[in-house]
């Protein structure tokens, strides 16, 4: 017998992959103890997932966290939270993985500091940092700075590690969300090795490794992929990505070690596809979906992390991962996958398949150096809108029955699932969870050596100023009790900010058919208001998960709607300056939780500003306790994951606004001068009679 992972398996097979569930949630002392029992459970390596302030560099008392702090993961605002959440755990032998990209350098700095106080050596340390920043203004979101020095950032990373934590990835370059945003396999091929191309020379161009210490570097660069439904595709894909980087990295880059060669990747199965309806056959494809990165022996994951069959309703409970953990435990563990070379070495199906990937790859990659790189388009927005059109695409097959999704479109009768019976069903954050951060951040800040923390940002001001390496002064600031604000302000304050194109063209698509109908209520609708509808789609907080959001503005735009939609991370007050510009509707979307505090302050504050009559419309993961307290506390309309026709929710918007406005006309001939919200009662059984 021989060990694997700390289990007993027979000789001659290959050890298991590392087993990985993303978690993190509230603070670091509830977050620790949820690691703790995963690795109890047979859990072989971490995967942190941290709350949206700390993925922007903001405190938890920051205006835009408010709502958001512990929501997706876990909120870390100083060394203090670091130590608190790594407690008996040792970081010497764990292998940890960090979802984190702008503030990638901080929270790096901030482990190593840990491990020093612990006396681990840093060339011990094992795991990974995100630290993939181009995907952020693509999909994700969550960038602070503008792509030039987010990628300076990137950078000093990648070469200290190189250094200081030789067995650390610095960077995983992350496909994962861009198929999230509807990147075909292709666009994910493509985009993936265009960043990962980006970085590469970046680091050649420093001057700071020769060949040798170039091609470890190059050999340290990991990936993040995404495996969806079709998975033939997906394993063709996961192949392709295999010879494609064995091929750029030695010719482009002159790497000769096969070793440093290697496509190393670790994944999560596709979210996207998880559905709120009959969530219990997400089972099935979460199974399905895994099966694509660990059949093929020759592009098996590194690494896999498996959603919870209920996270389209909310944050999964321990027993729902505990039930993705156990399906990796049973497939390395109880079947024979892991004795036999590659099934599918010979196959002409799936060699041909790869070929094809590989050669529609290759073009959009030349299409991109055409372009000046990954940077510049980005900036120029090309990337972002061929996501959005793709996704526009992927959406309408669905609408149109064309991509069947069982329980979805088709075979829609159901019995009602005991498994999402009663309270309990998801993981709820306790509400008080952000007071007690806060005020343990107050505490935290007080007790500190305020002359040390002045003199470590003094320095990490220069050295960002300066083009010097931002980690040995993100180290020392982590170590004198500098926050995760005040990290992000100093860089700011030296880098500026940044706001990323939105995807979303102001042109309608002149196409026939399916809105046929639509646009014509929307003329009917615009004459009788006296101009054009006007929609206003909003994103407040942090939440960076803008795809329902522009899908709605694309739709909304070419059913000939006028629509103001600039993106993401705006404060309430921020979304009623723009609802002053004579909107007939705002739509809010949220998925990071946040969604009953944002919204209620969004309400709240259109109110103050006299604009009470606008219906409001949320959107997101919306569990029906919170959609039930928003439609009481004055939301039009609720939808959530569930409502998937866009054009039913762009009618009963239409619907909802023009019952609204002839209500208000009733009351106007009688009451001239009465308020518009009064008519709100007989305007919402208008709008739903007509929805």
């Amino acid at each position: 017998m021989a060990e694997a992972n700390g289990r007993a398996t027979v000789a001659g097979r290959d050890k298991p992959w590392i087993f990985r569930t993303y978690a993190g949630h509230s603070t670091a002392r509830e977050s620790n103890a949820l690691y703790r029992q995963n690795l109890a459970k047979g859990q072989t390596g971490l995967s942190i997932a941290f709350d949206l302030p700390t993925q922007t560099g903001l405190d938890s008392d920051h205006p835009l966290a408010r709502g958001e702090v512990g929501k997706v993961g876990v909120a870390i605002s100083h060394i203090g939270d670091m130590r608190t959440l790594f407690e008996d755990i040792p970081l010497a032998s764990m292998n940890t993985s960090m979802t984190i990209n702008a503030t990638a350098p901080w929270l790096m700095a901030l482990y190593i500091a840990v491990a020093d106080g612990e006396g681990a050596p840093r060339a011990l340390l094992q795991g990974t940092t995100q630290n993939d920043i181009v995907k952020e203004y693509l999909a994700r979101g969550t960038y602070v700075f503008p792509p030039e020095p987010s990628l300076r950032l990137t950078q000093d990373l990648i070469l200290f590690c190189a250094r200081e934590t030789p067995k650390w990835n610095p960077i995983n370059v992350c496909s994962y969300h861009l198929q999230e945003a509807g990147a075909t396999p292709v666009q994910e091929l493509s985009y993936a090795l265009a960043t990962a191309i980006a970085v590469l020379e970046r680091v050649r161009r420093s001057g700071e490794v020769d060949e040798a210490a170039f091609a470890e570097v190059a050999g340290r660069i990991s990936f993040f992929v995404n495996a969806g439904m079709r998975f033939i595709t997906e394993l063709a894909k996961m192949r392709a990505f295999v010879e494609l980087w064995d091929e750029i990295t030695r010719d482009r880059f002159g790497v000769a070690d096969p070793s440093k060669r290697r496509f190393r990747y670790g994944v999560q199965v596709n979210s996207l596809g998880l559905t709120e309806q009959q969530p219990e056959n997400n089972a099935y494809r979460i199974l399905i979906e895994m099966l694509s990165v660990v059949l093929s022996r020759g592009a098996r994951a590194r690494a896999v992390q498996l959603p919870a069959w209920n996270e389209a309703l909310g944050l999964p409970r321990p027993f729902d991962q505990q039930w993705s953990l156990r399906l990796q435990q049973i497939m390395a563990y109880e079947t024979d996958l892991l004795e036999f070379g590659d099934i599918f070495d010979g196959s002409e199906e799936v060699a041909a398949l790869v070929s094809r990937l590989k050669a529609e790859a290759l073009a959009e990659l030349a299409s991109i150096d055409a372009m000046g790189g990954v940077v510049k388009a980005i900036e120029s927005g090309t990337l972002k809108a061929r996501l959005v059109e793709s996704n526009a695409r992927r959406l309408e097959a669905i609408e149109r029955g064309d991509e069947i999704v069982v329980g979805v479109n088709a075979f829609m009768n159901s019995e009602p699932s005991p498994l999402t019976a009663g309270e309990g069903s998801i993981l709820v954050p306790p509400v008080e969870a952000e007071a007690e951060q806060i005020a343990a951040l107050n505490i935290w800040r007080a007790g500190r050596d305020a002359k040390r923390v002045s003199e470590a940002l003094r320095a990490l001001r220069r050295a960002a100023a300066g083009g010097v390496n931002i980690m040995p002064a993100s180290i020392e600031a982590a170590k004198a009790g500098v926050t995760t604000g005040e990290w992000g302000d100093a860089l700011r304050a030296e880098f500026g900010e940044f706001r990323a194109p939105t995807g979303v063209s102001p042109r309608a698509r002149q196409e026939p058919g399916d809105l046929d109908a639509l646009r014509g209520e929307v003329e009917r609708v615009s004459l009788k208001l006296g101009r054009r509808i006007r929609l206003l789609i909003g994103k407040p907080g942090l939440d960076g998960h803008s795809n329902g959001a522009e899908q709605i503005a694309a739709r909304a735009l070419d059913a000939g709607m006028d629509v103001v939609y600039d993106g993401i991370r705006f404060t309430p007050a921020e979304i009623v300056e723009r609802a002053k510009t004579g909107v007939h509707c705002v739509g809010l979307s949220i998925l990071s939780g946040s969604h009953v505090a944002l919204t209620q302050e969004v309400m709240a504050s259109l109110r103050a500003a006299g604009l009470g009559g606008i219906p409001v419309i949320v959107g997101g993961i919306v569990p029906p306790a919170d959609a039930e307290r928003l439609k009481a506390a004055g939301a039009a309309a609720v939808y959530t994951p569930k409502d998937f026709r866009i054009n039913a929710i762009l009618g009963a918007i239409l619907g909802e606004v023009e019952a609204r406005h002839d209500a208000a006309q009733a009351v106007g001939r009688r009451r001239p001068s009465s308020d518009t919200t009064s008519a709100r009662p007989q305007a919402q059984a208008t709008a739903n009679k007509r929805a």
